[in-house]
């Protein structure tokens, strides 16, 4: 079982900290890798911006020692940068990329090592974006194709040796979207799941037996736009 200690990026608000609350309501400990402080004190935290991807290692060797070996890591941080791609800042396209793909990357290659000790299990969370295209999202599309790729050939390259499931969710309702022009906010009318129901999914994939593997999972609103 890989529920026993996980580590979350992403964990102090939105997908990463329902998953969070999952690990814990189904008996394991689970500690927030974020930049911001989670919003209860009962979750373990670790300060740690995902744009600089020496960040990762030393961020998973500090949740190692908060909570003892890790059995499982979910890769819920993401960002976004909406507009068109002349219009959107560089320095704000790329840091989609470094946190949604070259983070995911730079954490993975840190948990593998400690992953394959414990037999556990990463959980990546691409995006239906990461599988259909949109305009106006540019860096996230890339970002979120480029996990998808990452996944699976992470998936093959770690066949046996740690378990690898790749999340690909739809519109949930989070703090995600807050701070969007209007034009890029969800309508009033939108069909958003809960974070919660997500995060279920993926407890259900770290709850695996050792030698089970659900490599892919698409969670999305039944009415989902981007999907399939």
């Amino acid at each position: 079982m890989s529920l026993e200690r996980v580590a979350v990026t992403g964990g102090a608000s939105g997908l990463g900290a329902a998953v969070a609350a999952a690990v814990r309501k189904h008996g394991g400990t689970a500690i927030a890798l974020d930049r911001q402080r989670p919003a209860t004190d009962d979750v373990p935290w670790i300060e740690v911006d995902l744009a600089d991807p020496a960040a990762a290692e030393p961020a998973l060797a500090a949740a190692e020692e908060a909570i003892g070996p890790l059995t499982g890591v979910v890769t819920a941080a993401g960002i976004d940068a909406c507009g068109r791609i002349e219009e959107v800042a560089l320095d704000d396209w790329v840091r989609v990329v470094q946190v949604n793909l070259i983070g995911t990357a730079a954490i993975a290659r840190a948990a593998v090592p400690r992953l394959e000790r414990s037999h556990g299990r990463i959980v990546t969370v691409a995006s239906t974006l990461g599988l259909r295209a949109l305009s106006d999202a540019t860096a996230y599309c890339a970002s979120k194709f480029g996990v998808v790729g990452l996944s699976r050939a992470l998936a093959v390259e770690t066949a046996g040796r740690v378990g690898v499931t790749m999340l690909v969710p739809g519109g949930m309702r989070t703090s995600f979207f807050d701070g969007r022009p209007e034009q890029y906010k969800p309508g009033d009318d939108a069909m958003l799941n809960d974070p919660e129901a997500v995060a279920e999914t993926v407890v259900h994939a770290l709850g695996q037996p050792a030698g089970v593997e659900i490599r892919e999972l698409v969670v999305c609103p039944s009415i989902e736009p981007s999907w399939p």
